[in-house]
């Protein structure tokens, strides 16, 4: 493998939980004589401050000659004050849309040593394994017209859809599908919306050229409430921009912490990769933060960019072991002291890289 990397850690607690990430990549170069090149550029915040803009030309430009990108995070309550135009989260649109990535992928599962992190109980997560799969570049978020008229005192956005949006990401996730459980579950609003409607209409279509794959359909609020009842009863859950944001975000109470969830953006011209969790610039700086979400991350750049499905088992594998073996960050520890090993930013990195070590020994020289 040759993997030419950009990494844009961003701000907060993006550079800490990536150098982590980055580690353990490195270790699996290293294991399998791969040729990782990693370059850095800035985007967000720290972008702002130093060249004046949340994604500068140079990073851009570095992102669509790269084979993959690995985001931080962007933010900070420092420029919340700026025109949304302006905002570090404004350089993460321009780069999604830059890179042309349409489908996010957001995995939701459960680890057997985390159920006590959960909200939900242990009988009701243990084993859930939810692959969401949401349209990233159309519908509400993108839709036009929108404005928000001050004078009159409205507002208005535009849910729109066309049909070659929606084939496109559900022969995506009918596809992951085949890979994993064979069930699609397509989640939308058909009852009520008419782009729900050509949703519904043409994701039954696509299952039609994948019979081996199970197609079942539900509103967006009953699924809501299935996701919390039962995890366990889905595979791969494929929807529109809005209720894929909604839903993925919810499903992060399966696994008890959002700094433990990574998501890739594929089907563009270069895949972006990003841990689910914000900046979180009240702990930056302070080893706190969990990193493990950012090295899951990792994972899904071997997986889905590099296309080395052994390794990224590895690091997953090594993320159980280490949590097997009572190692915690302090989100995860949640003030239990006695019972965990509750290490810094760095410290979890290490432990991870180790184990990825016993379990890809590297190669002889």
């Amino acid at each position: 493998m040759k993997l030419n990397l950009l990494v844009v850690a961003g701000d907060g607690i993006g550079p800490e939980v990536t150098n982590e990430a980055v580690s353990v990549l490195r270790q699996v170069a290293l294991a399998g004589g791969h040729e990782l090149t990693v370059e850095e550029r800035r985007i967000g915040g720290v972008a702002i401050v130093a060249d004046g803009t949340p994604l500068p030309e140079d990073t851009l430009k570095a992102a669509l000659a790269s084979d993959a990108v690995l985001l931080g995070a962007v933010g900070g309550n420092e420029f919340n004050s700026l025109p949304p135009n302006k905002r570090p989260e404004a350089g993460l649109l321009q780069l999604r849309a830059a890179l042309g990535g349409f489908a996010n992928l957001r995995p939701a599962f459960a680890f057997d040593e985390l159920t006590a992190n959960s909200p939900l109980r242990p009988e009701v997560v243990n084993g859930a394994d939810i692959l969401f799969v949401r349209e990233l570049l159309g519908g509400l978020y993108f839709g036009k017209p929108r404005e928000w008229n001050k004078l009159t005192g409205e507002a208005w956005n535009t849910m729109r859809y066309t049909n070659e949006e929606v084939v496109r990401v559900a022969r995506i996730a009918f596809q992951l599908a085949q890979k994993r459980r064979k069930k699609v579950t397509s989640v939308d609003k058909a009852n009520v919306l008419e782009v729900s409607q050509l949703w519904r209409a043409v994701v039954t279509e696509v299952a039609a050229e994948f019979p081996d794959v199970t197609l079942e359909h539900q509103y967006v609020d009953a699924m809501a409430m299935h996701i919390m009842n039962n995890p366990r009863g889905y595979d791969v859950v494929v929807t529109e921009n809005l209720f894929g944001d909604i839903l993925s975000d919810e499903a992060a109470v399966i696994t008890g912490s959002l700094g433990m969830l990574p998501s890739a953006t594929i089907g563009g011209q270069v895949n972006l990769y990003e841990p689910v969790h914000g900046s979180a610039p009240d702990i930056a700086g302070k080893g706190l933060a969990n990193p493990l979400g950012a090295i899951l991350t990792g994972a899904l750049v071997l997986r889905h960019s590099a296309k080395l499905e052994a390794e990224a088992v590895a690091i997953e594998t090594a993320v159980r072991k280490v949590l097997e073996a009572g190692f915690r960050t302090p989100d995860l520890a949640r003030g239990n002291t006695a019972e965990f090993k509750v290490l810094s930013t760095t410290e979890m990195g290490k432990q991870v890289r180790e184990t990825v070590a016993t379990l890809l020994p590297a190669q002889a020289v």
